[in-house]
C-alpha cells in the first residue's frame, strides 16, 4: 500500500475540536475522531517537514498496546478501521486509513503520568543536581542511563502550547486530582510500564521511560491519548545499551540530536530538515514498530 504524507487535515463536514503538535481532533458528539498526522515536533516546536508514515506508525502501535493492556485498565479506543467510521468520514477514507482512532470522550485529567525505568532526560539532569528525581531520593553513584531497580512514577504538569511540561512531586498530584485517584493511577501506570518493558526487552527494545494520560468517563477511570509510541517514550536498542552516556534510540532523540548539532535555538520557526534526517527518523520509527509488533509495517492492514 502506498501511503499519503499528511501534514494537516481539513475534513469538511466534520467539526474540528483542535490540533495538537501531531494530532487533529474532530468532535463526533459522544466520540472523537483522532487523526495522527505525519507532523513531528522537537523541543515543543513543530518541524516544517513531516515524517512519512509516522502517523500510521503511532496509531498502530497505540492500538497494539491498548489491546495488550486492556485487562489492566479500560481505554478509550473504539476502532481504527475506517469501515467502522461514521458516514460523514467516507469521503476521507484514504486520508484516514491506518492513522485514525475513533475513541470515547473523557474528562482528561490535568497530569502527565511518567514512568521511568532508566535514568535519562530531565530525570538524569535532576539527579545530577539533587540526587533525586521529582523528590524521590535515589542511590548515589548512578550513571546516565542507569537502569532503576524499581520504576519511578514521576508526574508532570500538562503544559500549554509552546511550553514545557514541569515535573511535580506526587503530593502535588494528590492535591490536584485527589489522593485515592492519584494512588490508583500511579499503581496502574507502573503496571502498564512493567508489562510493556518485559515484552519489549524480549524483542530487543529497552523502554527507558514513557508518558501516559488518563481520563474519567462517566466517573470511571480510563486510559486515553496514545500509548507507548516513539513520540511518548524512549526506546533504546538493547544490544547497544551502555550505561554512562546517552543511548542510541528508536525515537525522535535522533532528530533532537541533529537539531542540537546545528545549534538551533529551540524557538520557532524550526529549520527545514534535510532529506537524510527525514528518512532516518522514519526508519527508526519503523524499526520500533517492527520489533515490537513482530511483523512488517505494511502488512498491518
Amino acid at each position: 500500500m502506498t501511503s499519503l504524507v499528511i501534514s494537516q487535515t481539513e475534513l469538511k463536514g466534520l467539526k474540528l475540536k483542535g490540533r495538537g503538535k501531531v494530532r487533529d481532533i474532530y468532535d463526533l458528539g459522544d466520540r472523537l475522531l483522532i487523526v495522527a498526522t505525519d507532523r513531528i515536533s522537537a523541543f515543543d516546536v513543530v518541524m516544517p517537514n513531516p515524517i512519512p508514515d509516522k502517523g500510521r506508525i503511532l496509531t498502530q502501535l497505540s492500538k497494539f498496546w491498548f489491546n495488550m493492556t486492556q485487562e489492566i485498565i479500560p481505554n478509550h479506543l473504539l476502532s481504527t478501521e475506517v469501515e467502522d467510521f461514521p458516514e460523514e468520514c467516507a469521503p476521507y477514507k484514504d486520508i484516514l486509513r491506518g492513522r485514525t482512532m475513533i475513541v470515547l470522550k473523557a474528562e482528561v485529567l490535568p497530569v502527565e503520568c511518567v514512568v521511568r525505568g532508566y535514568l535519562a532526560g530531565s530525570g538524569w539532569e535532576e539527579y545530577r543536581t539533587t540526587g533525586e528525581v521529582c523528590g524521590i531520593p535515589l542511590p548515589k553513584g548512578l550513571l546516565e542511563s542507569s537502569r532503576l531497580e524499581e520504576p519511578l512514577f514521576t508526574p508532570a504538569t500538562k503544559a500549554e502550547a509552546g511550553q514545557h511540561d514541569e515535573n511535580i512531586p506526587f503530593e502535588r498530584m494528590e492535591r490536584e486530582i485527589g489522593k485515592d485517584l492519584a494512588h490508583r493511577i500511579r499503581s496502574i501506570s507502573i503496571s502498564i510500564y512493567q508489562r510493556a518493558r518485559t515484552y519489549a526487552e524480549a524483542r530487543g527494545i529497552l523502554i527507558a521511560d514513557t508518558k501516559m494520560e488518563f481520563g474519567l468517563r462517566d466517573g470511571k477511570l480510563i486510559l486515553v491519548d496514545e500509548l507507548l509510541t516513539p513520540d511518548s517514550s524512549r526506546f533504546w536498542p538493547k544490544e547497544e545499551y551502555r550505561p554512562g552516556s546517552s543511548q542510541k534510540s528508536f525515537d525522535k532523540q535522533f532528530l533532537r540530536d541533529y537539531l542540537l548539532s546545528i545549534k538551533w535555538n529551540k524557538t520557532p520557526p524550526a529549520p527545514p530538515l534535510p532529506e537524510e534526517i527525514i528518512q532516518k527518523t522514519r526508519e527508526k520509527y519503523l524499526e520500533a514498530y517492527q520489533r515490537i509488533v513482530g511483523k512488517p509495517f505494511e502488512m498491518d492492514w
